[in-house]
């Protein structure tokens, strides 16, 4: 099996309606909003989906994504940043029952049980093991999210939810003020990177980057919530580059894929989709460089 991993480079372009794809603990979840008025989609968030959908392991996607994978017979597909997951607890099973994380070099590391384990550990890296002795291991990934980013402003509408069975001793009703907070309608482009030289350090296989290949398409549809009811993934733009270094610069590409809003004022919230101009695939010039395909429309 081969461990070559070439450059690749993505955008995904998200459409949020009456949803909130976002929410902003500092601001009661609020949808995730600049000074400016655009709308944002933290990596974390979007990372998140991933995660929870390959800790449902009975579940559709899971078993889909990972049919007839190939990979080394004793990699596994954990999820490391678990919900609540013991920061002593992982760090006493990086460095195995009799061993102390300070005793461990780089080579022995990525041998280990530990690495072998955990799939977004081996691709997105961690925030778990970068204390002490561990600095050494796997602070960074292979694939980076970039922030989401709406194209136009966002309208954020806040309402009261309110239940009829009341939530509250003595209460005909619940309510809950302003609790309903979402965004009218947005486009949001996300760009995201994957960088084969970090692969060394962590452990990354082919079979990592394929595996989120397979996952990217089903990250809103298979996670949907009361709040989230309806954000779509229109365009999952992945593009394989000839070799490793890199076939062509990532901008150009993603400046070639980028919705552009229509009408004179850019600035002025969109209410469709028919409010934008969508590229549908990468000028000549630029496909000749690489391999570009849309995940959303492969079957």
């Amino acid at each position: 099996m081969s461990d070559i991993i070439n450059r690749i480079t993505g955008l995904l372009v998200i459409e949020a309606i009456n949803s909130n794809p976002n929410g902003n603990p500092d601001q009661e979840s609020d949808p995730r909003v600049r000074d400016n008025g655009l709308g944002e989609i933290s990596p974390v968030s979007f990372k998140r989906k991933l995660r929870d959908l390959m800790e449902l392991k009975e579940g559709p996607v899971c078993q889909s994504v990972i049919q007839n994978l190939e990979k080394p017979d004793e990699y596994e597909f954990n999820i490391l940043e678990s919900r609540g997951r013991d920061r002593a607890a992982i760090s006493r099973e990086m460095a195995g029952k009799e061993k102390t994380t300070k005793d461990f070099d780089q080579k022995s590391f990525l041998n280990s049980e530990f690495v072998k384990k955990y799939w977004d550990a081996r691709l997105f890296g961690n925030t778990f093991l970068e204390d002490g002795a561990n600095k050494g291991y796997i602070k960074t990934g292979i694939a980076q999210f970039g922030m989401g980013l709406s194209i136009s402003p966002v309208i954020v509408q806040r309402h009261t939810n309110t239940n009829k069975a009341g939530v509250q001793e003595g209460k005909n009703q619940g309510m809950a003020p302003l609790a309903y907070r979402v965004v009218e309608h947005g486009v949001y482009a996300m760009p995201f990177f994957i960088n084969p030289s970090l692969a060394k350090n962590s452990g990354c296989k082919p079979c990592d980057v394929e595996l989120l290949k397979r996952l990217i398409p089903y990250a809103y549809d298979h996670t949907r919530s009361a709040i989230r009811p309806d954000v779509r993934i229109r365009h999952a733009w992945w593009i394989d580059h000839k070799n490793p270094l890199g076939s062509c610069p990532d901008y150009l590409l993603i400046d070639a894929l980028m919705p552009k809003r229509k009408g004179d004022d850019p600035l002025v919230a969109s209410e469709s989709w028919a409010d934008y101009d969508v590229p549908t695939g990468l000028p000549a010039e630029l496909n000749s460089k690489v391999s570009c395909a849309d995940l959303m429309q492969q079957g």
